[in-house]
């Protein structure tokens, strides 16, 4: 609301409680007219128009004039000095709007006596004490006011701290596909073309193209699509998403092409998983392979899926040389794994089987999104 819609709201309020004070006084007084009374009564109306500019000098006035017209015979409610509690609690005087309260009602039934209404006199402690209900009732509506508005302003700051962070994250990303770009693509590029030439070369003459220099070029070709896939993802997470499942056949023809008699079985139902969750499979079993490449010294090994309600598991056995006995080095591909499965809620274990070789046990949880 703009500050000249607030200064006419504010005068709407205070003329409405001045207009109520007046005709409350007109149609139930018997006495004679008496314009101090009247005056007061207006003045402590009309100085609730600067509530939110001064509150306790509101509070202050329009005390000072419920005391005043008391004190005259008037004995209509101290209905502006309310409104000047839920002004001085709502701007987070608390202290001085409940010291406030307390000396009205204990200075009503003076200002009561001092007018020589002896009829009146008998309900003065009645009447202070339901003006102090009154007061602790606009004022815990005030301490509800200032509590919605400050979640409302805490959830609005929690908001931009997220926008911030969206933004910031958005801008590493960035970063990351520059530095991946720059570093990366050049070498990559650079193994396929010289693995073409080398298998252009022995296939013009004539001679038999060994099966790893095949795979060394088939595999050029997949890490330059994969790495374009994934500066893709990192520009922007909605398009060009990352493999899942259903490229898990393609690992395993490749892993097989490089000479490692690698199986794949499948089982349960599949239905549609999470993004997070069909990527994260995919890596674990492309993270699980390339470690058995690199490292096993293994000639066989088994991929299984198991779709379960509301899970899927993934293992991953070799019969390479690690024994029951070897400790398992956590290098960066494992580490890499066991974050993925962890910020998914997942369980991972990674180490030597009891027979011989190596073995990965991943187990998902996730949702049916179908």
């Amino acid at each position: 609301m703009s500050r000249g819609r607030i200064g006419i709201w504010d005068w709407a309020i205070a003329a409405g409680v001045t207009a109520v004070l007046l005709v409350t006084e007109l149609s139930g007084s018997s006495s004679s007219f008496d314009p101090l009374g009247y005056v007061l009564l207006a003045a402590g109306g009309l100085a609730l128009a600067a509530h939110r500019r001064a509150p306790l000098t509101v509070l202050a006035v329009t005390g000072v004039c419920a005391l005043g017209y008391q004190a005259v015979g008037f004995t209509v409610p101290v209905v502006a000095y309310l409104v000047a509690v839920y002004a001085a609690v709502r701007a987070g005087h608390w202290i001085v709007a409940v010291a406030g309260s307390l000396l009205m009602v204990g200075a009503l039934p003076l200002a009561i006596l001092v007018s020589g209404n002896a009829t009146a006199m008998s309900d003065a402690l009645t009447q202070s004490r339901d003006a102090l209900q009154l007061a602790w009732l606009i004022a815990a509506g005030a301490a509800g006011e200032a509590l919605r508005q400050a979640e409302r302003r805490a959830d609005e700051a929690e908001r931009t701290r997220e926008e911030a962070a969206r933004r910031r994250a958005d801008e590493e990303r960035l970063h990351i596909a520059r530095e991946l770009h720059d570093s990366l693509t050049h070498q990559i590029s650079v193994i396929k073309v010289q693995a073409e030439v080398a298998v252009h070369l022995a296939a013009k003459r004539g001679e038999p193209v060994p099966e790893s220099l095949l795979a060394i070029r088939e595999a050029g070709r997949e890490a330059t699509r994969e790495l374009r896939a994934t500066l893709e993802a990192l520009r922007d997470d909605e398009t060009n998403p990352p493999h899942g499942l259903d490229r898990i056949a393609d690992l395993v023809e490749r892993a097989q092409a490089t000479g490692l008699d690698a199986t794949l079985t499948v089982e349960g139902q599949r239905h549609d998983l999470p993004a997070a969750a069909d990527r994260t499979a995919y890596r674990i079993v492309q993270e699980s392979l390339t470690n058995i490449a690199r490292h096993a010294g293994a000639t066989t090994a088994s991929i299984r899926i198991d779709h379960r309600p509301g899970a899927v598991a993934i293992q991953v056995d070799d019969d390479g040389k690690a024994t029951p006995d070897t400790e398992p080095i956590p290098g960066v591909g494992l580490l890499g794994m066991r974050e993925r499965v962890t910020a998914l809620g997942g369980r991972l274990h990674a180490g030597p089987r009891t027979a011989g070789g190596f073995s990965v046990q991943a187990e998902l949880p996730v949702e049916r999104t179908s």
